[in-house]
């Protein structure tokens, strides 16, 4: 059914204009916002934490943002296929993509560290159609029909995807072959990672880019893929992370991850409205899938 359900939304996404599917996906976003009660009250609570000092009206508007945009990220997904070179010149800037070509000179590979936000999916596939050599760590759906649905729209323009499981000897080797690793940054999703504070509080995030930075010496280059008003994006790529290893693996490790967990919460702060995060944050340590 819920297969069915994908189906129907990428039929509709590639029938109509861009423009016409945003308008469809902002009433589908409000009414998620609506009627989605669990959902909207973890996005309110992970809000309250970043901006203690905002209303409760503020902070809901800031949630119906969120499912909307949310809903906007799905058609750009959906319609992946239409993404041509005309598109990238319309709709896409691109700001520092100088950090990336010089860090990948240093021949390590290169680590880009993104989180939930904007639309990661989209930066993804934009990379590899630009002729980088990119792959991304991503998890599987439970459902494969859906799971090989989202990899194929993943490897459309080149993009390898590496899944969950077995995924380290695959990381291992991206970056043998001195080529770009994607890794998300703001979520653990398997018990596994570093406790450190995000936003001031407690939690567990992946400690991946930090372990591989530090085993292949490859820099960790922030990017973010940024809705703008007009609904064009920005990928925007920051200076990589400097950090001289102590000899300390563990304490190297916290470091690190925090090193790029400020720039990550910046952006949060920044475009609270596009980071889609649907479940309390802070509420427990672990992120295991529900």
């Amino acid at each position: 059914m819920l297969f069915l359900l994908y189906q129907i939304c990428v039929f509709i996404s590639l029938r109509v204009s861009l423009k016409r599917a945003y308008q469809i996906a902002q009433i589908l976003g409000k009414a998620y916002s609506f009627f989605s009660f669990r959902d909207k009250t973890a996005l309110c609570t992970n809000l309250a934490v970043i901006f203690p000092h905002r209303s409760k009206k503020e902070i809901s508007s800031i949630a119906e943002g969120v499912f909307m945009n949310f809903c906007k990220y799905l058609v750009d997904f959906f319609r992946l296929p239409l993404v041509d070179d005309d598109y990238i010149k319309k709709n896409i800037k691109i700001e520092g993509i100088e950090y990336l070509d010089d860090s990948l000179k240093q021949g390590r590979g290169v680590i880009l560290v993104s989180a939930h936000l904007g639309n990661w999916e989209l930066g993804g596939s934009i990379l590899a159609k630009l002729g980088y050599n990119v792959s991304a760590v991503a998890l599987s759906h439970r459902h494969k029909k859906i799971d090989n649905f989202f990899t194929s729209r993943r490897q459309m323009f080149g993009m390898q995807q590496i899944p969950f499981g077995g995924a380290l000897r695959r990381c291992f080797k991206c970056l043998s072959d001195k080529n770009i690793l994607g890794l998300i940054g703001d979520r653990d999703y398997f018990d596994n990672g570093v406790h450190v504070h995000f936003f001031s509080k407690k939690t567990l995030m992946p400690k991946g880019p930090a372990v591989l930075a530090l085993r292949f010496g490859s820099p960790i280059v922030p990017i973010f893929i940024i809705r703008n008003a007009d609904d064009t994006f920005t990928i925007k790529f920051y200076p990589p992370i400097k950090y001289r290893p102590t000899g300390d693996k563990d304490k190297d490790i916290k470091l690190l991850t925090l090193s790029y967990l400020k720039i990550i919460e910046d952006v949060v702060r920044k475009h609270p409205e596009q980071w889609y995060v649907f479940r309390k944050f802070w509420e427990r340590i672990s992120w295991k899938p529900r």
